[in-house]
């Protein structure tokens, strides 16, 4: 069966698609798996209001983790996540965590995660790669993913080379299985967007930065809140992990060394070590990294986790519903 943007409105159900009854949620979003960002307390808001809430265990070790996966259990009865990027020094201490605790679900990223599907897979873990290219969305599905995420260059964090709009519709025409677009996606015009080129539901991190739930220091969301259309960029290129993040003077730092020569890569990657968690632990304006995509001015006002996804989906259907106006 090949997965288009087939949709169905129903009564307490915005949007019926290949990817709610996959995952046994309500509404076709997950929330974004962020480093240092996303823990048990944001994670199961957004399982309560019927998206899948995602734990990142980025920046996690197996113990912590563990912590993480119970108190998620213990605040929601719903499905939920767990990401996991692939390039974590913790990789295979945390991809045994999530088998051990019959996690639902596991997204990645950085990475190619074949060798970890072959023990989540059995396990009956339903595995979501992120991926930004055909050919790794190809490669995933033949290995056995239950869906992937095609992530534009659009979004907040680690990134690829094609926007959202190029690469999912060729995604969806490559693979057999539901696409989640990623990228550049903030309201109902995005997830309206997304569905009409072909993905099955959408993945939202930047938004749900300014969730109530979302426990990063005020200064992180106060820049979020207050950015420009123009107030992000990217940086890591030299290194082949490119990331973009808002404007700050660690930002234009790094912008700076990235082709200066008298700087060794060893050099470039040492001066943003540990700096996403000066930015959202610490709030440290100097010196942290602030990651967000480019759709944060499109980021109003902090609300709960809930109101974000009922007003997205709200704006989406009046939209979806009024499409046969330009025909």
């Amino acid at each position: 069966m090949i997965y288009k943007a087939n949709y169905r409105m129903q009564k307490g159900i915005m949007m019926k698609t290949p990817v709610t009854e996959i995952f046994g949620i309500n509404y076709p979003i997950f929330q974004g798996g962020m480093a240092w960002v996303s823990e048990a307390h944001l994670a199961s808001a957004v399982s309560n209001a019927g998206g899948l809430g995602i734990i990142s265990a980025m920046s996690m070790d197996a113990d912590y983790l563990r912590t993480q996966i119970r108190a998620c259990r213990e605040a929601t009865d719903r499905p939920f996540g767990v990401n996991i990027m692939l390039m974590s020094p913790h990789v295979d201490a945390v991809a045994q965590v999530v088998t051990d605790e019959h996690v639902p679900v596991v997204t990645t990223g950085a990475g190619l995660p074949e060798k970890y599907m072959k023990n989540w897979i059995p396990a009956g873990i339903k595995v979501v790669p992120v991926v930004a290219s055909v050919a790794v969305a190809k490669r995933v599905a033949r290995a056995g993913a239950s869906a992937v995420i095609a992530e534009g260059c659009e979004a907040g964090g680690h990134i690829g080379e094609l926007t959202t709009m190029a690469l999912v519709p060729q995604i969806v025409d490559a693979v057999d299985i539901p696409v989640i677009a990623a990228g550049g996606i903030a309201d109902g015009r995005g997830i309206a967007a997304a569905f009409m080129l072909g993905a099955s539901g959408v993945q939202c991190g930047t938004r749900f930065l300014c969730a109530t739930e979302c426990h990063i220091h005020e200064n992180y969301k106060q820049k979020v809140l207050s950015a420009r259309d123009i107030d992000t960029q990217v940086t890591g290129r030299r290194l082949g992990h490119p990331v973009r993040g808002l404007k700050s003077p660690l930002m234009r730092l790094m912008r700076d060394m990235e082709y200066d020569t008298t700087f060794s890569n060893e050099d470039f990657e040492q001066i943003g070590t540990g700096a996403l968690r000066k930015a959202a632990l610490e709030g440290n304006l100097e010196e942290g990294t602030f990651m967000a995509g480019q759709i944060a001015a499109l980021v109003k006002k902090e609300q709960p986790a809930g109101e974000i996804i009922t007003e997205m989906f709200a704006e989406a259907e009046k939209l979806l519903m009024a499409g046969s106006k330009w025909f």
